[in-house]
C-alpha cells in the first residue's frame, strides 16, 4: 500500500516546485527526458536523483582504497541507469516507468552507499545453519529500500507490490521478502531459503 502512495505521490500530485530538472531540456534526447522535462513532478525526482548521485560520487572519492576504481564503476552504473530510464519508452505507462526508475535509484544509490543513517539493522539465519546469515540495514528513502550483506557480497533492494508482507527486490533475481518474524531470502535466482529474524 505504502508503495503505491508514493507511486501516485509522485505521478500525479501538484506540482511540489517550478524549477526544471538538473540536465539541459533542450539537449533531452528520449522520450523520457522530454517527459522529465514537462512534468514538474518528476523534475523534482531528477534534481533528486542529481544530488543523490552527486553525494555518491564524492564518498567514493573518500574512499582510502580503491576509489578510482569505485568512481568509474558508480559513473558506469549510472550510465546503465540513464539507459533503463529511456528504455521505459517500451513500458505501457511511461510516466509510471520514468517515475519507479528515479525512485528506484534514488533508493539504490542511498542504501548502496549508506548516504543516510539506517531506520534499524537486524540479523536472519537462513536454514538450519547459524552462520548462514543476512544482514539487513532499513533506509526511510521515498521509495523504502535496504542494503543487503550476505558472504562476501552487497545487494540494495527496493520495495516491490505484494500481498502480504514487505518484499525488496533487487537484480539478478534476488529478493528479500519478510512477513514477521521469518523471511524468504533468495540470492542466487530459483535458490529461495527461509531465514528468521535472530537480531534486531
Amino acid at each position: 500500500m505504502r508503495l503505491f502512495c508514493v507511486l501516485t505521490l509522485l505521478i500525479a500530485a501538484p506540482a511540489w516546485a517550478q524549477e526544471g530538472p538538473s540536465f539541459d531540456c533542450a539537449k533531452a534526447a528520449s522520450s523520457a527526458e522530454e517527459l522529465v522535462c514537462s512534468d514538474p513532478n518528476l523534475a523534482v525526482a531528477d534534481r533528486q536523483l542529481a544530488e543523490t548521485y552527486a553525494r555518491a560520487l564524492a564518498a567514493a572519492r573518500s574512499l582510502d582504497a580503491g576509489a578510482d576504481q569505485a568512481e568509474a564503476t558508480l559513473k558506469t552504473t549510472q550510465r546503465g541507469w540513464i539507459g533503463g530510464r529511456d528504455d521505459c519508452w517500451k513500458a505501457d505507462d511511461l510516466k509510471a516507468c520514468v517515475g519507479r526508475a528515479y525512485l528506484t535509484r534514488d533508493a539504490e544509490l542511498v542504501a548502496l552507499w549508506m548516504l543516510d543513517e539506517s531506520m534499524t539493522e537486524a540479523a536472519w539465519r537462513c536454514g538450519d545453519n547459524p552462520a548462514n546469515k543476512v544482514y539487513v540495514m532499513y533506509f526511510d528513502t521515498l521509495l523504502p529500500g535496504i542494503r543487503v550483506e550476505y558472504g562476501d557480497g552487497i545487494e540494495a533492494m527496493q520495495l516491490s507490490p505484494t500481498t502480504s508482507g514487505s518484499r525488496y527486490d533487487g537484480t539478478f533475481g534476488r529478493f528479500f521478502w519478510e512477513k514477521g518474524g521469518e523471511a524468504t531470502f533468495a540470492w542466487t535466482e530459483g535458490e529461495a531459503q527461509s531465514c528468521v529474524l535472530v537480531a534486531g
